[in-house]
């Protein structure tokens, strides 16, 4: 595990550090981490900085609400600039832009859109959205729909493996089942980066 003492500061106890979307692998922002910031970071689990501006430590969000849930962070190869990977609550530019960089890389794809979407619904809760009506259940209202997605995915795949089902069905039923799985995660305040992570340790 990295330390600050680690890593190769400027002449003001600063590191340069670029904060990645942990899902989508969007780069969101790039700010600066002091020794305290730093700390503050890996204590809360909540992406901190160093205002050189302000001159003060501040989380992300803090006023906004839109947060960095802290993923992994890692040293570059000299030491010398910190890469965090986050799960984003919202926005990360100031401007309301999802990355302060207007570029969207390719890697951004329907998946990433879909937990930003989600994540969106659990915050505004706006009428009418089948997701708001499915959180207001609680965990039963996803773990439900988990439930009996898996089971019409598994029914969709078999009939295809008898020849007797279209591969269409299967395509839909895992489209299903991811999306209601997802919002199970969010409802339980779960990052899809923490499960990405997950997976990365078990390769």
């Amino acid at each position: 595990m990295t330390t600050f003492g680690d890593l190769t500061t400027d002449e003001h106890g600063l590191v340069p550090t670029v904060v990645q979307h942990a899902t989508t692998g969007q780069v969101l922002m790039v700010a600066w981490m002091s020794e305290a910031a730093f700390e503050a970071t890996l204590q809360t689990g909540k992406v901190h900085f160093w205002s050189r501006r302000r001159q003060e430590l501040w989380r992300k969000g803090a006023t906004s609400g839109n947060v960095l849930r802290l993923v992994a962070i890692a040293p570059d190869c000299d030491g010398d600039v910190l890469l965090v990977q986050a799960d984003p609550a919202g926005p990360a530019c100031h401007t309301g832009s999802v990355s302060c960089f207007d570029v969207e890389p390719p890697t951004v794809g329907e998946l990433g859109r879909l937990w930003d979407t989600i994540q969106q619904r659990l915050r505004e809760r706006p009428e009418g959205s089948y997701t708001t009506a499915l959180v207001a259940e609680g965990i039963d209202g996803p773990a439900r729909k988990v439930h009996e997605e898996a089971g019409e995915l598994v029914f969709a795949a078999k009939d295809h493996a008898a020849g007797a089902g279209d591969p269409s069905r299967v395509v839909e039923e895992a489209a299903d089942l991811i999306y209601h799985l997802w919002v199970l995660l969010a409802e339980r305040g779960i990052a899809l980066g923490d499960v990405t992570a997950e997976l990365a340790r078990r390769s």
